[in-house]
């Protein structure tokens, strides 16, 4: 078995600009499809990556594109990604691995069974296809699944989509419409000149703009916090595994309360723990605490707090720089967590429960991914408070792929003045302060 983790190879420009009409910080999912968009438009745009095109969460996700299950609030961002997931391939004239196959989420317990009639009401309310299936019906749809299986809520218009190779794909197509792409080109602080943005100063030099997006992850708190911008956002670790050698599976992403799991082009499963993320004890975590306390007591099953020394690496790293010196971001050009042995077997346990043939099955790759989180989980698409032209499109809160075209196409609408595909409302930043 191997941690290492393969992303389809993009090589980044070899020269930077002097100026563009808008630079975007990050190379994962949003970043790339704002700068798809923004070219799409005709307008000059330069994306700025530390490392490579993907190495993060972009390529670490589940894979899973869907509309069940989400927040309410990120309901209308999920039908339209959905929407443009569809012709993701023919748009960028590239394999994304997108299909439609529906997704099934079966519950073995009342609890479970009465979330996912709650949240069937919901999705109704909203006008998104999902189906209530009796336990003799999840038996039909899946005939090897063991257990007492309740129901199932199945929702048909959902997919899936290969990461690895997605995101690199809609880079190459970023760059046929015009964008300039840097990859290991950080972005060491932003340019501000009278309290508005003039650009970025990345390790190769300035670059002059009248836009910046920040659409740096788990990175964007870094980075706003070097202008004395609070941006709130802590960051868990999910861990994930690539298993090979079972048969007879459903032909569609499948989750249950303890575990989840989806099958691969490549022939293998993608296997995951399901609500199990790793939260790192951080000095943030003390001074944002008031704002996640409430998301913490509600959810603390999800979460398995942990003390180690990313907590003491961050007590002793500076909070403000000058971009004439080497960064946090050029120290770590992937961030690489290591991947929960614990979380790994405790999913292949109860994979093997519920569908016997996992027992059979090789684990190749494992591999983590370190996501970012706002305190009520839902991405903030909104321009920076007090430093004019800069927009954050960041927090996606472990959701970003699947819901990455909307957030960029909403991001281009609100920099280009158009009528937005979504109300911004439930995304703005300022809803995280007092009332």
């Amino acid at each position: 078995m191997t941690t290492a983790l393969s992303v389809a190879p993009f090589g980044g420009d070899d020269t930077a600009p002097t100026g563009s009409d808008v630079v975007i910080v990050g190379g994962g999912i949003v970043g790339v499809l704002s700068a798809l968009e923004l070219a799409e438009a005709g307008i000059s745009v330069t994306l700025c990556e530390k490392g490579v095109i993907a190495g993060e969460q972009s390529s670490r996700n589940w894979g899973w594109v869907r509309q069940m299950g989400r927040a309410e609030a990120e309901l209308p961002l999920a039908a339209i990604a959905l929407n443009l997931w569809r012709g993701m391939d023919a748009r960028i004239n590239g394999a994304t691995g997108f299909r439609q196959t529906g997704i099934a989420y079966a519950a073995f317990t009342e609890r479970d069974s009465d979330h996912w009639h709650r949240w069937h009401e919901i999705g109704t309310r909203h006008g998104i296809e999902t189906r209530l299936l009796s336990g003799d019906q999840v038996r039909a749809m899946a005939p090897a699944i063991q257990g007492q299986v309740r129901m199932a809520l199945w929702s048909p218009g959902d997919g899936c989509a290969e990461p690895w190779q997605s995101v690199p794909a809609m880079a190459r197509a970023a760059r046929s419409a015009g964008a300039r792409i840097l990859t290991h080109c950080a972005v060491r602080a932003l340019d501000v000149e009278g309290g508005r943005v003039a650009g970025v100063i990345t390790e190769r030099g300035r670059i002059r703009a009248r836009r910046v997006i920040v659409a740096g992850g788990v990175w964007s708190r870094a980075l706003m916090g070097n202008h004395d911008i609070d941006f709130p956002q802590l960051r868990v670790v999910g861990t994930v595994a690539r298993v090979t050698g079972a048969q007879g599976l459903p032909d569609h992403p499948f989750g249950t309360e303890n575990f989840s799991f989806r099958p691969r082009l490549d022939g293998g499963h993608t296997l995951t723990l399901r609500n199990a993320n790793v939260a790192p004890i951080l000095p943030d975590s003390f001074r944002l605490f008031r704002q996640y306390a409430p998301r913490l007591r509600e959810n603390w099953r999800e979460f398995h707090l942990r003390v180690g020394a990313d907590f003491f690496r961050d007590l002793t790293a500076p909070r403000h720089w000058s971009p004439d010196e080497e960064t946090v971001f050029e120290a770590c050009r992937v961030m690489d967590p290591k991947p929960s042995a614990v979380f790994l077997k405790r999913a292949l346990r109860n994979a093997i429960e519920c569908f016997p043939a996992f027992a059979n099955v090789q684990t190749t790759h494992a591999w983590a991914g370190m996501i970012d989180v706002t305190p009520d989980a839902i991405p903030v698409i909104d321009w920076v408070p007090g430093l004019e032209g800069v927009f954050m499109a960041s927090g996606c809160s472990g959701h970003g792929f699947g819901l990455g075209p909307a957030i960029a196409r909403l991001t281009a609408d609100l920099l280009l003045d158009r009528g937005p595909v979504s109300d911004p409302a439930p995304y703005r930043w300022n809803r995280f302060r007092p009332a």
